[in-house]
């Protein structure tokens, strides 16, 4: 008689999540005309070359979703915790758009369906602006997923398999991934009027950046055992940029940023236990082992 496996996902969560991927495949197709206004291409062959990149894109954004639905803790708990060290950013961002709220509720007579539609136009606007910009595409979906497929995915269990101690790991493999940004020198110096130190100086603070935050995705990746965690933490490190550490006028900025960096450290490692994302770590067997921490 044929048994059941355990259900880790309900069976009408998995249902809606195929015929999601269903309608992402076939929909995508039609994205160069409908979202990102491009003419239609002038023969077969850039026709073909437009579906390949099409179902390119969709097979990537459903491998995404699976690997989000699967392991939910491994986005959620990571991003939470990322989330934390940008306490400040965010209170930021909110007070900033409190002001702007506040600013076109008066100018428009107080609260109001008018003012709401207004509200809901310009988050639609921007929707709309982020899909149809090529580099948000590069920043927020090609350079984390493929960063963290080689540098996380390919280069840490190859490290392990070597040998390698974990400390010494978590240290080592930044290292290429920082290298690997040494190829902006160029594009930095032209920017900058062919000036060397201040191409050097930009270069060498965003080498420091993806060293720090290397430490931390793979942290995340050999605690966790899933690509999830460090990827959601890259694709939400992008979007922010580095952390606002103070505001001028807005000492509650410099607080919030104190506070969830406190909170980050004091979390840092209960909420990347490895029993939190795999209940069966006696017997596991992912990254040979080392998702137990030993």
């Amino acid at each position: 008689m044929e048994q059941e496996t355990e259900a880790y996902v309900s069976k009408a969560a998995a249902l809606m999540a195929c015929v999601l991927m269903t309608l992402s495949y076939v929909g995508i197709l039609y994205a160069p005309t409908l979202i990102l206004r491009l003419p239609p291409p002038a023969s077969l062959k850039h026709y073909l070359i437009r579906r390949f990149i099409c179902a390119a894109i969709s097979s990537i954004i459903s491998l995404i979703f699976s690997a989000l639905i699967l392991p939910w803790q491994a986005a959620v708990f990571p991003l939470f915790l990322t989330s934390l060290m940008y306490a400040g950013s965010m209170v930021l961002k909110s007070l900033l758009l409190l002001n702007s709220w506040t600013t076109d509720m008066n100018n428009s007579g107080g609260l109001s369906l008018g003012c709401i539609k207004i509200v809901l136009w310009s988050l639609r606007a921007q929707m709309f602006a982020v899909a149809s910009n090529i580099l948000a595409w590069r920043n927020f979906v090609v350079a984390p997923l493929t960063e963290e497929l080689v540098f996380r995915a390919c280069m840490i269990p190859l490290l392990l398999c070597g040998g390698f101690k974990i400390n010494t790991i978590i240290f080592l493999c930044p290292v290429f991934f920082s290298l690997a940004h040494l190829n902006h020198l160029m594009e930095i110096y032209s920017a900058q009027n062919f000036s060397l130190l201040k191409a050097s100086m930009i270069v060498g603070l965003q080498l420091g950046y993806t060293v720090v935050f290397g430490w931390y995705a793979s942290f995340l990746f050999i605690r966790t055992g899933h690509l999830a965690a460090p990827l959601i933490a890259h694709i939400f490190c992008n979007y922010m940029g580095l952390p606002v550490v103070f505001a001028r006028n807005r000492g509650l900025v410099s607080v919030a940023f104190v506070a969830g960096m406190v909170a980050f450290l004091w979390l840092l490692f209960p909420i990347t236990r490895p029993d939190l994302y795999n209940d069966r770590t006696n017997n596991c067997r992912c990254l040979h082992g080392y998702c137990s921490w030993n």
